[in-house]
């Protein structure tokens, strides 16, 4: 089974080449509606980015938002988004993992997370969004999206664990390869995990990519 360990080494050896995904040129239709959305939910915002990666995200949101502190547990993956650069002076970075964002979370009006669900093992989802809840209090925005398996343009699933999770073998330019959980949850689920801490619930499913929201209470 991968861990948490395992994805920040996977993803902070992948950084220089990350974005390389945004390129496929089947998925620009679904992925410019994403930024487009994404630009609506977050405008006037105060929003806390988890999971931030190389900043692809970070960029989109700078437009609109009125601040994001984007924080990512790869320091290689902050760097490069750091180098990348962001429009205006609204944004910051932190390297640092999830548990540790306390001081941050009480001041964000909205919760932004791109592609991170999927890595969550399924038996520690509802564990991660208590978690959310406690912390940021009732009210706050919650934004999530992440990959539909698409057969054809996904990478295709290894294997699965004794939880239900499944897993991609992810091969780099370099050749190393990494055994990641990448879970492709039903549209039922999603809406399940959100009520179950939220309100407000909506979720749209494009070809390549679901967004999530809801509100927090």
């Amino acid at each position: 089974m991968s861990t948490e360990e395992d994805l920040i080494r996977y993803y902070s050896a992948r950084a220089p080449e990350y974005e390389e995904i945004y390129e496929k040129a089947e998925r620009q239709r679904d992925l410019g509606r994403l930024r487009r959305a994404l630009t609506e939910l977050t405008t006037g915002e105060r929003v806390l980015e988890l999971a931030c990666g190389t900043g692809y995200w970070t960029r989109v949101m700078a437009r609109s938002a009125t601040e994001v502190h984007a924080v990512d547990a790869s320091r290689e993956s902050i760097e490069v988004a750091r180098r990348r650069g962001t429009p205006g002076d609204r944004v910051t970075f932190e390297v640092a993992d999830l548990e540790v964002l306390d001081v941050h979370l009480y001041t964000c009006s909205m919760v932004v997370a791109g592609f991170l669900w999927s890595h969550i093992p399924l038996q520690e989802i509802d564990d991660f969004l208590d978690r959310l809840a406690v912390r940021l209090g009732p009210g706050t925005r919650a934004v999530f999206f992440d990959n539909r398996y698409v057969e054809g343009s996904s990478t295709p699933v290894s294997h699965r664990d004794r939880y239900g999770n499944s897993y991609q073998q992810r091969r780099l330019a370099s050749g190393e390869s990494f055994s990641i959980v990448k879970n492709f949850p039903s549209p039922s689920d999603l809406a399940n995990a959100a009520r179950r801490v939220g309100s407000e619930v909506r979720l749209v499913e494009l070809e390549y990519f679901w967004l999530l929201q809801f509100r927090f209470g």
